[in-house]
């Protein structure tokens, strides 16, 4: 067969990787390959470029924790930290109904069991001289001195402040309306992140109702409240517009309160809501200004909290969890949307700030 003439480069050929083609069959078999190449690019090039929210991120790294740090939230809950779901269905049992587990049951059968074994017929009664027993100093051992130095003892360590330490989370309203069914919306289970499936369309919803109950679920660390809570506060603010200035005054309890917790989960998507917040709309964040003594003093707390890891590479960077640099970014947007009052306030309760605004 004639040898036929190779295809020309394409921009993404390079000429080094070019084989010789010698064959029809090789050139249409080229010719494919090219076609399909383009299209996986443009597949490839769609999907990185495509958004995951927040809400989803968190959702990713519970699988991760749950093989990195198995038990965490059950060991949360029995230590009170997190509140515990409801024990059935249709709520909690009565105060003076006792669940049985499976423990007090076998305790319960090894007991019956015991007293059983331990009491057969005809079995004589302990006498009340085998039941005593030695006090402390009344035995005969251990009578005997040592010329060793006496060792003292060592001084206690001071407590700790436990200023950085996590916060009890107590259930939130948010909580309570999804479990009563108060609230539109339910979950859509897509292939890569879940969304959330409105009942009604987000512009009719009653925002002085609605909003600072999502706004308060922001502090919940269980599925299904947390992914619900975070990703629906970002789909009300999206198409807030208007309604949310008015709303102001009612977000900053639950805003405070989620930041209060000092969990760097729950603060770090607090944080990301502030964002989103003050750019949701006009003078949202001139309105935010007299409540800086609300807010600030966590952010004071967590401002120098960054990663030294020295040359190597933050995998987790592109999540946006690192506390000190979201700080910074939430404190710039502060400080620019904030109006002509915004930096003298931030400086008053966080004084290492330093302005990133040109001076005139």
């Amino acid at each position: 067969l004639k040898a036929q003439a190779p295809l020309q480069r394409g921009p993404h050929w390079p000429r080094d990787h070019l084989p010789s083609v010698r064959f029809p069959s090789w050139r249409a078999r080229r010719r494919r390959g090219v076609l399909l190449f383009d299209r996986s690019r443009f597949v490839v090039a769609k999907m990185y470029t495509q958004r995951v929210s927040d809400a989803a991120q968190m959702v990713h790294s519970d699988v991760w924790n749950r093989m990195n740090a198995p038990h965490r939230n059950k060991i949360d809950k029995l230590t009170g930290r997190i509140p515990k779901g409801q024990e059935s269905p249709f709520g909690d049992f009565p105060s003076d109904y006792s669940k049985p587990t499976p423990r007090s049951q076998l305790n319960s059968l090894g007991s019956l069991g015991a007293s059983i074994v331990m009491t057969p017929r005809k079995m004589e009664e302990p006498s009340p001289q085998k039941m005593e027993t030695l006090k402390k100093g009344s035995g005969l051992g251990g009578a005997m001195s040592s010329k060793s130095p006496r060792k003292e003892a060592p001084l206690p360590i001071p407590p700790k402040a436990g200023a950085f330490s996590k916060r009890t989370i107590v259930a939130s309203e948010f909580r309570r309306s999804y479990d009563r069914g108060d609230l539109p919306i339910q979950i859509t289970h897509c292939g890569t992140a879940n969304k959330i499936s409105w009942k009604v369309d987000i512009e009719k919803l009653d925002y002085h109702h609605y909003l600072p109950i999502f706004f308060d679920g922001i502090r919940e660390k269980e599925e299904p409240y947390r992914f619900l809570s975070i990703e629906g506060t970002h789909n009300m603010l999206e198409k807030g517009g208007s309604k949310i200035l008015p709303v102001v005054p009612q977000l900053i309890i639950p805003i405070k309160t989620a930041l209060n917790t000092r969990d760097p989960e729950v603060v770090a998507a607090t944080l990301k809501v502030l964002q989103k917040l003050v750019l949701a709309g006009e003078m949202i964040g001139e309105a935010l200004v007299p409540y800086y003594r609300q807010l600030l003093p966590v952010f004071n707390l967590f401002k120098n909290s960054a990663k030294n890891i020295g040359d190597t590479m933050d995998y987790g960077q592109r999540k946006r969890r690192n506390l000190g640099e979201l700080i910074d970014e939430t404190l710039e947007i502060f400080e620019v949307h904030g109006g002509e009052d915004a930096f003298i306030n931030i400086k008053y309760m966080i004084p290492t700030y330093e302005s990133c605004v040109a001076a005139a």
